[in-house]
C-alpha cells in the first residue's frame, strides 16, 4: 500500500505528514490533524492580534474564557520554567514581558497531530514541523525512521543522522530564523553560549522541544550538564566553531562524528 503523504502550511512553517499504514479512517485523521493545527495557529498565534493568546496577554480575554488548551499550554510553560533552572519563560524579560508560550506551542502541536493519526488507526508514521519531528513506530517493518539534522553552519549538509522507531526529534538554534530564541530574564534575543544548534531526541516531542530551547538559551558547557539531567531525553549540539558535543546516551539513536 502506497504511504500518504500531505505537506501543510501553518504556524509560519510547513507541517509534513508521511503516514506508511494507511487505513480506513486515516484519511479522515489526516483531515482532523490538519484542521487542528491550523485552530491551534488561530488560538496561539503571537502575530494575530485578535489570536486568544494577544488578547490574554493584552488582559482583553481571562484564562477562564479561553479554550482549555490555553491553560494546558501556560501549565507546560510553568513547569519548563520550574526545571529550566530560569532559561524558560513564556513571558520572556518577567512577569511584565508580553506572553509568547510558543516555546511550547510548535512540538506540543505537532505531538498532538501524531495523536490523532494514532487515534484514527495509524501507529506508523512521521509528523514533521519545520524540522522538529515526532513518530510513531517504524516506517517499514525491522527499520527505524532515519531523521536527519541540519547542520546550522553549512547549508544543506546535515550534522547527524538520528534513528529510531516511535522517537521524537527537535532542534533550536539561529540557522533558519536568526537569533528568535529570547532570554527570559531580559526578553533580548540570545546568541546561543557559544552553541549554533542544539536538538534533543526522546519519546516526547513537547519535551524534546522544550528542552532544545532552554539548553540553547542556556548555553555552554551548562547545557550539556543540564540536558545530561533530563530524564528520558538526549541532546546534540553544534558549536558555532563547527564542533559537537553530545550527552551520554546518545550514541543510541546515531552514528556519531570523531570524539565528543
Amino acid at each position: 500500500m502506497q504511504p500518504l503523504r500531505h505537506a501543510e502550511t501553518v504556524m509560519g512553517t510547513v507541517v509534513s505528514f508521511d503516514v506508511r499504514d494507511p487505513g480506513p479512517g486515516t484519511g479522515e485523521g489526516l483531515r482532523r490533524a490538519v484542521a487542528w493545527l491550523h485552530r491551534v495557529d488561530a488560538v496561539f498565534s503571537t502575530y494575530r492580534a485578535d489570536s486568544q493568546v494577544s488578547r490574554l496577554g493584552r488582559g482583553e480575554l481571562a484564562l477562564a474564557d479561553c479554550d482549555p488548551e490555553v491553560a494546558e499550554v501556560l501549565a507546560l510553560g510553568a513547569e519548563a520554567e520550574r526545571v529550566g533552572e530560569g532559561w524558560f519563560s513564556v513571558r520572556p524579560g518577567g512577569a511584565d514581558g508580553p506572553l509568547d508560550p510558543s516555546g511550547v506551542v510548535k512540538g506540543w502541536a505537532v505531538e498532538r497531530a501524531s495523536a490523532i493519526l494514532r487515534a484514527a488507526g495509524s501507529v506508523r508514521h512521521s509528523v514533521n514541523g519545520g524540522g522538529d519531528v515526532q513518530t510513531a513506530g517504524e516506517p517499514e517493518p525491522g527499520r527505524g525512521w532515519h531523521l536527519a539534522v541540519a547542520h546550522p553552519l553549512h547549508p544543506g549538509a546535515f550534522a547527524v543522522l538520528v534513528r529510531g522507531s516511535g522517537v521524537a526529534l527537535a532542534t533550536s538554534g539561529t540557522a533558519e530564523r536568526g537569533a528568535h530564541i529570547l532570554d527570559p530574564r531580559t526578553g533580548a534575543p540570545v546568541s546561543g553560549g557559544g552553541l549554533a544548534s542544539v536538538s534533543v531526541v526522546g519519546a516526547s516531542l513537547t519535551a524534546a522541544d522544550i528542552a532544545a530551547t532552554t539548553a540553547f538559551a542556556m548555553g555552554g558547557a551548562a547545557a550539556k550538564a543540564w540536558l545530561e539531567r533530563r530524564p528520558g531525553l538526549e541532546g546534540f549540539a553544534v558549536t558555532a566553531d563547527g564542533r559537537a558535543w553530545w550527552t551520554s546516551g546518545f550514541g543510541a539513536y546515531a552514528d556519531l562524528p570523531g570524539a565528543g
